[in-house]
C-alpha cells in the first residue's frame, strides 16, 4: 500500500515534534511537508528545529525545507500543532481547499459541526464531517479536532461509566509543564511549587467533557446531562496529566461493576484494529499508589489511560485517579488515531487503507 502524504503545521514546536516522532514509521502515513512560522520558513528542519524530545529528529524529516504558514499544500492530510492564535485562519483555509485537517488547537473545536473526537469514546461523532461538508460546501475537505489534553483522561475513564448514569463530576488536575509548550513555565515558578491556576483550562474541562460524552442526535451532539466542576493545577512533572475525579452515578453500582466496565471497555470496530489504537484504552492499577506520571505515562505506548485508587466518596459516591500522556494521547497521538479512523471510514478521498490485523487476540479474557 502506498502511504498517504501528510503535512504538519507548527512542526518545530513541542507537539509538532511529537507528531514527527510518532509518524516516523507509521504504516499508512508519510510526512512530506512541514510548516512553521516565518522565523523557520525556508530553512531545513534540522536547521530550524530545537529538538526537545529524546534522541534526534528522524532522518526522514531532517532535510525537508519548512514552508510558511500561508503556503498552499499538496498533502491531502494535515496535522495541526498550531497554538490557537496561529491556527486562525489557516485550518479553515486548508479544509476549504480540500484537505483533511486534524487539529489540536482550541480555536474551532467547539463549533457545532466540528467533531471533537476521541475514537473509543465517541466514534459516531465522525458523522459530523458529513454535516460539515454539506453546510460549508466542502467536497473533500474536513476539520476534525481533539480535546484539551487534560480532559482526555477524564473522558476516557468516565466513558465506560455512562451506563450507570453520570450525574455530577468533580475534577482536580495536576498538569505537566509540557502542556504549556516550550519553553513553558519558568523554572523559578514551577520548581518546588504547584501553581493553582492555568488560564482557560477549567472552562474547557467543564464543557468539552460533556460534549465528548454526549450522543449524536441528527445533526447535533446532545451533551451529557451532568454537572461538572473543575480545578486546574500546574505541577513540576515533565509529561503526564493526572486528575483526581469524584463522580455521582445514578444507579449506584458496586465498585466491582466499575472495575469490570473499565476492563471490558473497547472502541467499536474498526478502532481496535487501527495502527495507533492501544490494546487497552483504560488500564486499572491495583496498587494503592498508582498511577504515577513518571512510571505510567507511557503505558500502551502513551495511548492508554491508566486509572487507580477507586474507592467510595462520601460526597459524590465514587472517586479515583486517572492519568494520560498529555502530548501523546492528549495531543499528537489522538490526532493520528482520529486520522486513521477517518481513513478507515473512507473520508480521505483517494485513500482507503486495508484494515486487516485486529488486536483482539491480545485482549485479556
Amino acid at each position: 500500500m502506498e502511504k498517504l502524504h501528510v503535512a504538519i503545521l507548527g512542526a518545530t514546536g513541542a507537539v509538532g515534534q511529537r507528531f514527527i516522532q510518532l509518524l516516523e514509521n507509521h504504516p499508512w502515513f508519510e510526512v512530506t511537508e512541514l510548516v512553521a512560522s516565518d522565523r523557520s520558513a525556508g530553512r531545513t528542519y534540522a536547521e530550524a528545529a530545537r529538538w526537545v524530545l529524546d534522541g534526534e529528529p528522524p532522518a526522514n524529516v531532517r532535510d525537508i525545507r519548512i514552508k510558511p504558514l500561508d503556503s498552499d499544500l499538496e498533502a491531502p492530510l494535515v496535522f495541526s500543532a498550531l497554538p490557537k492564535e496561529a491556527a486562525d485562519p489557516h485550518e479553515i483555509r486548508l479544509a476549504n481547499a480540500g484537505h483533511i485537517v486534524c487539529t489540536n488547537a482550541s480555536l474551532n473545536r467547539m463549533l457545532e459541526d466540528v467533531p471533537l473526537l476521541l475514537p473509543e469514546v465517541n466514534a459516531e461523532h465522525i458523522a459530523l464531517v458529513d454535516v460539515q461538508r454539506a453546510r460549508r460546501g466542502w467536497t473533500t475537505g474536513a476539520l476534525v479536532a481533539n480535546s484539551n489534553c487534560t480532559i482526555m483522561p477524564v473522558v476516557m475513564s468516565l466513558a465506560p461509566l455512562r451506563q450507570f448514569g453520570i450525574e455530577k463530576i468533580l475534577i482536580v488536575s495536576s498538569q505537566a509543564i509540557s502542556g504549556a509548550g516550550y519553553p513553558g513555565v519558568s523554572a523559578l515558578d514551577i520548581l518546588d511549587n504547584i501553581i493553582p491556576y492555568i488560564g482557560g483550562e477549567e472552562d474547557k474541562m467543564e464543557t468539552e467533557s460533556l460534549r465528548m460524552l454526549g450522543s449524536l442526535e441528527g445533526d447535533l451532539v446532545e451533551w451529557l446531562p451532568a454537572v461538572v466542576s473543575a480545578t486546574s493545577n500546574r505541577a513540576p512533572v515533565i509529561d503526564g496529566h493526572l486528575v483526581n475525579i469524584s463522580v455521582s452515578l445514578k444507579s449506584q453500582p458496586h465498585l466491582d461493576n466499575i472495575l469490570e466496565a473499565w476492563a471490558k471497555y473497547r472502541g467499536i470496530e474498526p478502532i481496535p484494529s487501527l495502527p495507533s489504537a492501544p490494546v487497552e484504552p483504560v488500564h486499572y492499577f491495583e496498587q494503592p499508589d498508582r498511577p504515577q506520571p513518571r512510571r505510567d505515562r507511557n503505558y500502551g505506548k502513551g495511548m492508554t489511560t491508566t486509572v487507580g485508587r477507586l474507592r467510595s466518596c462520601p460526597l459524590l459516591g465514587y472517586k479515583f485517579v486517572a492519568l494520560s500522556h498529555n502530548t501523546i494521547r492528549g495531543a499528537a497521538g489522538c490526532s493520528i488515531l482520529n486520522a486513521e479512523l477517518l481513513a478507515a471510514k473512507g473520508y480521505i478521498s483517494g485513500f482507503q487503507p486495508v484494515v486487516t490485523a485486529t488486536k483482539a487476540d491480545l485482549l485479556p479474557a
